[in-house]
This record gives C-alpha cells, structure tokens and sequence, in this order.
C-alpha cells in the first residue's frame, strides 16, 4: 500500500493549534527519517524495530511481559502512514495536497475551512458558526471598528513604521484615541522610535491585521489608486515643515515702488512745469 501524504497532514493540521508551516511539515518528515519508528505486532507481543528503507527486524520478547513495552504500538493496517515514506517532501507536493484537502472541506460543508495565513496553514470554522463558538466560549459579539480607526490603521498599514505625529498630519484631527483603539485590539503594536527630535513612538501592523483583512503579507494589500509611496512621502515633509509664503504665493503683485513716490509727503502733488 502506498504512503498516504493526505492522511498524514490531515492528522498534522488537526494535532497542531498553531499554524503549521510548510518547513514544519517536511522538518516532521526529516525528524521521522532520522529517528525511525518502532512497532508492536499484536499477534506475538514482540517488538520490531522499523528503520525506513529497511525490512522490519524482530527483536527478543519483553522480560516481563506485565511490563508495558516503552515504544509506541502501531497496527499492521498502518502500512500506509509509516511505509516507504519518501525521503522528500517537497513544498510544492505539500501545497497540492493542501489545496486538495482545502476543496474537499469547502464541498463537504461540514463547517471547516483550511486558510493559509502569514505564518502557515491551520484548519478554522466557518464564519456562519461564530455565534455558536462564541456561545461556547461566553465571549461577547465582536465590536466594529469605527471609521475612524480603520482610517488610522489604513494610514499604519501603508506607512509603517508611523508616528502618531505622521498619523494626525494625514487626517487633520488627534489620533490618540484611535492608536489606543488599535492597540488594544492587536491590530497594530509599537515598532521602536523614529530617530526625529523627542524620539515619538512608531507604530507597525500585527499577524493579527493580517488576518482580519484576510491577506498573507502585506506585499497583497490593494495598492493606492491616489498617491503613491513616494508622492505620501514629500506631501508629509511638506506638510510638517510648511515654507513660508510670499506676496506672489498668496496672489499680490510683486512690483516695487518707486522710492520718490513712498518718500514723498501725502498731499503733496509733483511740481508743474
């Protein structure tokens, strides 16, 4: 019977509450390769030793058979999980075989999705079984974000690392609450210090922003059809160190006056010839 990746990386998804990356797979794979396995027959109690690649070596019976064997028993009907494992796992073996598991619980419907996040994939109810999940657990609905502090995590999202300074120059208005806002909910932590006069706090996206807007990397966030990178980047230096406006910059003419016409009293008229 032939190994059975499927089989295996069901069980993997469904042993692991963290995401499980693809180099965590195949660091399994190479952990099984250099450890190998033992195996407990049933018929005669003794135990084999499984080496892969190798036929299985019986070793000497249990002295005292009341004494539990130290290994791990495995039925003979196993073939397909612990034989002729291949050497190699590649990633892109791994990636078809998620894929295949993924589409079989969106058909089947039966309440489980397979997401790939930032850090690997994991297996999540569906999102029309929330409220039973949040019954289970006594956890109250889930809050809004106001719009004003999706814009402000807009703003942190494709300027990070930002200051709350570079935060309230973009909106016009304080965005104290709003960092706070975020900050309570994991969406954004606190990066370091922006090397400018008082060092102000900057501000970065979490894995948690990453899966509430559904994306893996921020490298998938929609690119700004408005301004780009460069054009935020001069409008905010602009903006924080505003040059000083002159006569022709607030439409009054430029034009000088003669110096006889300023020194000359009021009232008085030039001589007539």
């Amino acid at each position: 019977m032939a190994f059975n990746l499927k089989k295996v990386l069901k069980a993997l998804l469904l042993s692991s509450s963290q995401p499980l990356a693809i180099k965590d797979i195949q660091a399994a794979f190479t952990r099984f390769h250099e450890q190998g396995s033992l195996l407990l027959t049933a018929d005669n109690e003794t135990v084999a030793a499984v080496v892969p690649g190798e036929e299985p070596k019986m070793a000497e019976p249990a002295v005292d058979a009341n004494e539990p064997a130290e290994v791990i028993a495995e039925a003979p009907e196993d073939a397909e999980l612990y034989h002729d494992v291949p050497s190699l796992v590649t990633a892109t073996q791994i990636r078809e075989v998620i894929d295949e598991i993924a589409a079989e619980l969106r058909a089947a419907d039966d309440g489980l999705l397979l997401i790939e996040g930032s850090n690997g994939y994991r297996l999540v109810t569906h999102p029309r079984f929330a409220r039973w999940v949040r019954i289970l657990r006594a956890e109250p609905p889930p809050l809004k974000l106001s719009q004003s502090s999706v814009e402000t995590l807009a703003i942190v999202a494709y300027r990070q690392p930002v200051t709350r300074g570079e935060i309230e120059t973009i909106r016009g208005v304080s965005a104290e609450a709003g960092v706070n806002k975020l900050l309570e909910r994991e969406l954004i932590y606190v990066v370091g210090r922006a090397d400018l006069p008082g060092r102000p706090i900057q501000y970065g996206t979490t894995d948690k922003f990453l899966e509430f807007v559904g994306v893996k990397s921020l490298d998938e966030l929609p690119a700004s059809d408005v301004l780009s990178t460069r054009q935020i980047d001069e409008w905010l230096t602009n903006a924080m160190n505003p040059s000083k406006l002159g006569d022709t910059d607030m439409g009054l003419s430029d034009e000088q006056l003669p110096l006889e016409s300023a020194a000359a009293p009021s009232g008085d008229s030039p001589a007539q010839t």
